[in-house]
């Protein structure tokens, strides 16, 4: 009898609601892990999966797809909500603006992971107001391999909750360093979703770590100057500034992310750098808004929750009211990228230009360790303060180079090939063999850093000489012409000296490492015999001996300076492989 009314009570139910949203008339439990723990628990990977399942089998407005793999061998999922249960992407991208939703990249960050699910269910239930011109796309969780990966000690520092992922990924990489070196099969899915789905907005979910203060919600934005022209501008002046006065309406309020490690907030800090090597850096280089949110690691997990739920809701909110104003200045800002000559890169905080914001932190003060006997850093909750302190958000270029219409890339190099095929990056091989002028660079200097990250020796403050020549380059090398939508990556990558450029991430290590050497008795004579035919080379020899007290007692070096000015040295040696199409 009980299960009669059971039953009723659900035909009644679902009588009463419109039945073109539900694709099935089962019934599921949408309360998630969350909810059901009162806001102490997070979902398993496992959960998190069924329970998008489940939301798929039910509405309408809900798919989920397996796009790619990653290194846990498990797909990469992406979930779509739109009411109208239209996912052709390319009928979408005519009148309806695209946010997509990264969560889990560090599991054990896991606010976004249910306050995604809650927010998803909720627009699919009409629990409430449903977006009608913005399209939701969402990874439910990223970082699979750290997700399976679970724990309840890892993050030290962190209120909450009692079990989740760990950080690195089942190679143990942090995949919010990989987005341009893309060590991680992870990246390649990542990449394959961002461009299917071309989003106008980002949001990468995350909790931070640092100082302590009053607020639960920090925001990291795209660097607005890197963003570029009007596009920068609405996200500094229009987007950011109705994002914090619409959550102080709910009473959230929300303040830059608190760039500071064992320091006090209030003796003022500058906005984060994102190179593109981070998601939101990443996702500059195709003009799309990104918004990183940062939870304060020391509030409760159901607090971080909720006020990250509501964070999107706003983000929503401004997408919908923005009346396709996003798309629009998208459009014009690569096409400003398209017909510009110079490209400016490399940013660093400008000191010049200073903001002050209104922070609420609480009062600090030295005292001595009890474990270390040492000073140490403490915060008193008990006296929250409201102070006037400075914010660094300006930033400006330190670099900038010519835009070639092409660059060349002999086709030995397949791994870079791979990662611009994966990023949409249009790509031709020449026909036949063909002698064509190019500027080459040679490498002239550099640094590395003497411990790994992240799997690699990171290059540094990397300069280098340009030359113009011609090369005779073999049917097959490839041909990638600079003004396309991926215009702002292949510059990033390719330009050698950009800080994530794929040779300060170690991709042509090879170059840096002399082949060919000589045996000093043997090259004795034929370095007499260069010299005597080379009166310039000889000048200039001589002249360096008598100025270069070391150098002039060193007889290898000598030799090998004459080697290096000979015909015997290698060409290869320090000349970068990719070459500039200027013309």
């Amino acid at each position: 009898m009980k299960k009669i009314i059971i039953l009723a009570l659900a035909v009644i139910a679902l009588t009463s609601c419109d039945l073109s949203k539900y694709k099935l008339t089962k019934e599921y439990n949408f309360s998630t892990v969350f909810e059901k723990s009162k806001g102490v628990e997070t979902a398993t990977y496992q959960e998190v999966i069924k329970f998008y399942k489940d939301l798929d089998e039910t509405f309408t407005s809900i798919e989920m797809q397996e796009i790619g793999t990653t290194d846990s061998g498990k797909p990469l999922h992406l979930v779509i909500y739109n009411p109208e249960s239209n996912f052709n992407w390319e009928k979408i991208h005519e009148n309806k603006t695209v946010l997509l939703i990264n969560n889990g990249i560090h599991p054990g960050e896991s606010d976004g992971i249910d306050a995604t699910m809650l927010m998803l269910r909720d627009f699919a239930k009409d629990s409430v107001e449903a977006p009608k011109n913005t399209i939701i796309a969402t990874i439910p969780i990223y970082n699979i391999g750290g997700a399976l990966n679970r724990n309840s000690t890892s993050r030290t520092n962190q209120n909450g909750p009692k079990e989740y992922g760990f950080r690195g990924n089942a190679r143990n990489y942090d995949l919010n360093r990989d987005f341009i070196k893309m060590d991680s099969k992870n990246a390649f899915a990542f990449a394959e979703i961002f461009h299917k789905i071309n989003p106008d907005v980002f949001i990468d979910n995350h909790v931070s770590n640092g100082a302590d203060y009053q607020y639960t919600l920090t925001h990291l934005l795209t660097q607005h100057n890197k963003l570029s022209g009007a596009l920068g501008e609405y996200l500094k002046k229009d987007f950011m500034t109705q994002l914090e006065d619409s959550l102080a309406v709910k009473s959230l309020p929300i303040t830059p992310y608190v760039n500071v490690f064992n320091e006090v907030p209030e003796k003022g800090f500058s906005q984060f750098n994102d190179h593109p090597r981070y998601s939101t850096g990443y996702t500059t280089l195709w003009n799309t808004l990104g918004l990183m949110i940062e939870t304060h690691m020391l509030k409760p997990y159901k607090e971080r929750v909720e006020n990250t739920y509501q964070l999107m809701l706003t983000t929503v909110d401004i997408i919908e009211n923005s009346n396709g104003k996003i798309k629009t200045l998208r459009k014009e800002n690569l096409q400003e990228f398209k017909n510009a000559n110079q490209y400016f890169y490399n940013y660093t905080v400008n000191k010049d230009t200073l903001t002050t914001i209104d922070f609420r932190g609480y009062e600090a003060e030295i005292v001595k360790s009890e474990v270390t006997g040492q000073n140490r850093l403490k915060y008193n909750k008990e006296k929250p303060f409201v102070k006037e302190i400075d914010y660094y958000d300006f930033f400006k270029p330190q670099d900038s180079v010519i835009i070639p219409q092409a660059y060349i890339i002999p086709q030995g190099w397949w791994m870079i090939k791979e990662r611009l095929l994966a990023n949409n990056i249009d790509v031709k091989t020449l026909e036949k063999d063909s002698l064509i002028e190019v500027e080459s660079y040679r490498i002239t200097d550099f640094e590395t850093s003497p411990t790994p990250y992240e799997g690699h020796y990171l290059h540094k403050n990397t300069s280098v000489s340009a030359s113009v020549k011609k090369v005779l380059f073999r049917k097959g090398d490839l041909i990638v012409n600079t003004r396309q939508d991926g215009m702002r990556y292949l510059l990033e990558t390719l330009e050698p000296t950009a800080v994530d450029s794929f040779f300060n991430w170690n991709f042509f290590d090879t170059i840096l490492q002399q082949k060919e050497g000589f045996s000093p008795y043997v090259f004795e004579d034929i370095a007499l015999e260069f010299l005597n035919n080379n009166s310039s080379v000889k000048k200039e020899f001589e002249e360096k001996k008598s100025k270069d007290r070391s150098f002039r007692n060193n007889w290898y070096a000598q030799l090998d300076w004459i080697h290096k000015k000979s015909p015997n040295y290698e060409e290869a040696h320090l000349n970068y492989p990719i070459f500039r199409v200027l013309n």
